[in-house]
């Protein structure tokens, strides 16, 4: 399956513009990232995660977002659907509802707040599971939801048919040997901007990004550098968006990324939904600092 066309490579956790001081989603605004993000190489799109601001949405919301990103994309690119839900019976039918809207995939963090035991991890996801008819991604984000994945239980989780593999937002590059150790067909993908180059070094399938959403083709060179075996440039990429990677890992993510979206792209409005407010000056300095520090000429490495 060639990444471009499957799951693999830059995959961007995209944001959901807000207006009206986020009380709408901005539909021209998503629509125009959405083909901004294509025409500079991104491989993928991932709607509705944490840095959508998903748990925010309405359904009537989340349904709506994915439909908007499904038109723009046409089809030119993968769109993932976090389907995600602390109760499984939502997520179920979330995952039901994205496959029908047309996504090509679907994304589940574990259950956060109620901390299920592995086991329950386990049927979780087989429920979840036996009712997709697309390919299902696990996602292990510790530092939002208190709960990780074991590495038997990804290898009982890769036995399951349809879960294609998880995306590891942990940046602990020793998993991926948990990850191959669940099987030849279960995918690894770095959720973690800080260390995506190296994970893509070591193997790993792809990248579900945060700092995509300013620097998609940067991000798409990275990977298919990795992909080519040219270590050496996918390293000098890495590097220079390290400076960008730290400002906005400053606050709370989406606050950053939208503030910085809002200096990027003018008319791009930073709205968020409370509880997540804007972030303060000092994050907003370090930002623009760090967008005014990349060579417009060779985005995504230092000027």
């Amino acid at each position: 399956m060639s990444p471009a066309h499957g799951l693999g490579g830059a995959l961007t956790a995209l944001v959901t513009p807000f207006s009206a001081g986020g009380s709408r989603i901005d539909e021209r605004a998503l629509g125009d990232l959405v083909a901004w993000q294509i025409a500079q190489g991104t491989e993928g799109l991932v709607v509705g995660g944490p840095t959508g601001e998903g748990p925010t949405l309405t359904e009537v919301e989340r349904d709506r977002t994915l439909r908007v990103v499904l038109e723009a994309a046409g089809g030119r690119v993968p769109v993932i659907a976090a389907t995600e839900s602390p109760c499984t019976r939502t997520a179920v039918a979330r995952t039901r509802a994205a496959e029908t809207a047309g996504a090509a995939a679907t994304l589940a963090v574990t259950p956060f707040y109620n901390r299920p035991t592995q086991e329950g991890l386990v049927r979780h996801y087989a429920a979840i599971a036996a009712a997709a008819g697309r390919p299902l991604l696990v996602q292990a984000v510790p530092a939002r939801t208190g709960i990780d994945l074991r590495p038997e239980t990804l290898a009982r989780l890769a036995a399951l048919p349809g879960l294609a593999g998880l995306v590891d937002s942990t940046g602990d590059l020793a998993r991926l040997a948990s990850v191959a150790g669940a099987g030849p067909g279960f995918l690894s993908f770095s959720g973690d901007d800080a260390t995506a180059a190296a994970h893509a070094m070591m193997g790993g399938r792809g990248c579900v990004s945060v700092v995509a959403n300013l620097m998609p083709g940067p991000c798409a060179a990275l990977q298919r550098a990795a992909r080519a075996g040219d270590h050496a440039r996918a390293r000098a990429i890495q590097a220079g968006l390290m400076p960008l990677v730290a400002a906005l890992s400053r606050e709370t993510d989406p606050g950053p990324v939208k503030l910085a979206l809002a200096l990027l792209r003018p008319g791009f409005a930073p709205d968020l939904r409370l509880p997540l407010v804007r972030p303060g000056p000092g994050t907003e300095a370090a930002l623009a600092a760090a967008l005014a520090a990349l060579d417009p000429a060779r985005p995504g490495e230092a000027a």
